[in-house]
């Protein structure tokens, strides 16, 4: 990069992808130190040398995330370790990881250590291991066939072919939080106000004994022979 290239002329590539030609490997520097670039060696190995005018930290960038992109889907040799006295609990839950990984495509090493006391009876830990196996028969091929490494036992699986893939599961982001509403709270009920009943002034009617009776006034007319 810049100055430390050493080839007196190299072949320039401007920023834009386009041939400059060869150059003055000086002044190659000068042009790229103009646009506040970097001169950057693409094709040591070529004659002359191809060197490319770009931004050294975009460069280094785009690098780091190709290479983490391809880390990403390149498959993996996942292992998986048995012991002889396993419950089944402990298998069952060995044997989901086991399918995942295949799914995934994975190849997996299921393996077993024989020690102690279990290294005369062999023979019950390869029972065990090819029947973990058998059950994975659906996801899985044996690629490696059963061998004993010493005081290991180990078999290696490949995915089937007809199976379908299950992507590796993304990074999942933290979801928002919702927000609680408000809950209504009930409106107290009013006590309902009871109206007495109207009582209404009746006047008690004057029993007949009380009633006035009309005062009739006789007037005498006088017929005096008139």
């Amino acid at each position: 990069m810049n100055e430390q290239i050493r080839i007196p002329k190299v072949l320039v590539i401007d920023e834009n992808g386009q041939k400059l030609g060869v150059m003055d490997t000086r002044d190659a520097i000068r042009l790229a130190r103009s646009k506040g670039l970097d001169l950057i060696e693409v094709a040591p190995h070529a004659r002359p040398p191809v060197c490319r005018i770009m931004d050294y930290g975009k460069f280094k960038y785009q690098q780091r995330k190709k290479e983490k992109e391809a880390r990403k889907h390149q498959k993996e040799l996942k292992e998986i370790r048995l012991t002889p006295q396993m419950s089944e609990h402990d298998l069952l839950y060995r044997l989901k990881n086991a399918e995942e990984f295949l799914r995934e495509g994975h190849r997996v090493r299921v393996f077993m250590q024989i020690v102690g006391r279990w290294a005369v009876h062999a023979d019950l830990g390869e029972a065990k291991l090819q029947e973990f196996v058998n059950h994975l028969s659906h996801v899985a091929t044996i690629e490696t066939p059963l061998s004993h490494q010493g005081k290991v036992i180990a078999i290696v699986l490949a995915p089937r072919k007809d199976i379908k893939q299950k992507p590796a599961a993304p990074t999942v982001s933290p979801s928002k939080p919702v927000e609680a509403q408000p809950s209504q709270t009930a409106q107290p009920v009013q006590p309902t106000q009871i109206s007495s009943p109207q009582v209404s002034e009746t006047h008690p009617e004057p029993s007949p004994q009380a009633q006035e009776t009309p005062k009739v006034i006789e007037v005498a007319s006088d017929n005096r022979g008139s």
